[in-house]
């Protein structure tokens, strides 16, 4: 069965980004011309998830009213002749089949992801972290995706990260498969210490995940944090039998990935994308050079 349908939590509150996400969601700043939380939708469906499910928060209803129509501004646009932008605005409202439900209160991802049980239903689905905004030049989600159809169960992205850093993420014990890019998934830990740490393969922000993970999601208790880790249901799944949807796979990525939460990485996205854009890229590529060479 093909991997259709894909959530996305949303209901962060963007601290790192303060003051600017006082008012504006994190999700809804932008990289250059769009908001992050665009890219994140686009890779999506692009990847064959047309079907969105936003798992929000309070104060979030401009990430729902971005990807509605805005039927005032196609008016004034249209009035114009500004065909160009018109289709733009129009083109968010028509990415895929967008729905929201709203996360009473931020208990965790794993809590964030058990809300789309209901939606979900029995099929394997995507979830996909608004923070990690993946380089479309090296994109993982179909590759994850063609993994859960040869290996069922579930599929978590695994990126190397520096060993000292590895306390920072959820952190994956492997054993090899005849692919170097994918591997068996034989124990989680979350943010592990690092000289506890089985190896420097961090979970990024992208899984596959069985739909047996819901029934674990209701019984796991409040985790590191005092949250619910969806971390510590995926690690039952590992031993949970194949035929009851258990099995968890790694496909390595060794691609592009920004941490749009992380302010210096958030930067960095922005540059990066703002260097390829066709209309201004080489302009700023030229301004940006003279900057750095003479700091003015």
């Amino acid at each position: 069965m093909s991997v259709n349908k894909a959530v996305i939590p949303v209901a962060g509150l963007g601290t790192r980004f303060l003051p600017a996400t006082k008012s504006v969601p994190k999700e809804m700043l932008p990289v250059v011309d769009r908001p992050a939380i665009d890219y994140v939708v686009r890779e999506a469906v692009e990847s064959g998830c047309d079907d969105i499910l936003f798992i929000a928060g309070r104060g979030k209803e401009a990430i729902e009213n971005y990807f509605d129509r805005n039927v005032e501004l196609e008016q004034v646009l249209g009035a114009k002749g500004d065909q160009a932008r018109l289709d733009l605005v129009t083109e968010t409202a028509n990415l895929g089949h967008i729905h929201s439900i709203r996360q009473g209160e931020a208990l965790g991802l794993g809590h964030a992801v058990l809300m789309a049980a209901e939606h979900v239903g029995d099929e394997a689905f995507a979830v996909l972290l608004g923070d990690d905004l993946i380089d479309t030049r090296t994109p993982v989600l179909p590759r994850m995706i063609e993994a859960q159809s040869e290996f069922g169960g579930s599929v978590l992205c695994l990126m190397e990260v520096p060993p000292e850093t590895i306390s920072m993420y959820g952190c994956a014990a492997v054993s090899p498969t005849d692919d170097p890019d994918i591997v068996r998934i034989t124990d989680l830990v979350e943010k592990p210490p690092v000289e506890e740490a089985p190896s420097n393969l961090a979970i990024i922000g992208r899984y596959v995940i069985s739909p047996a993970i819901f029934d674990l999601l209701r019984h796991t208790p409040p985790g590191r944090g005092g949250e619910i880790q969806v971390t510590d249901a995926l690690q039952q799944l590992v031993s949970l039998p194949g035929d009851d949807g258990g099995g968890v796979t790694g496909v390595i990525f060794r691609g592009g990935r920004f941490d749009t939460g992380d302010k210096l990485s958030y930067l960095k996205a922005t540059v990066t994308l703002a260097l390829r854009d066709e209309e201004f890229g080489d302009e700023f590529g030229d301004w940006l050079r003279q900057f750095v060479g003479t700091g003015q």
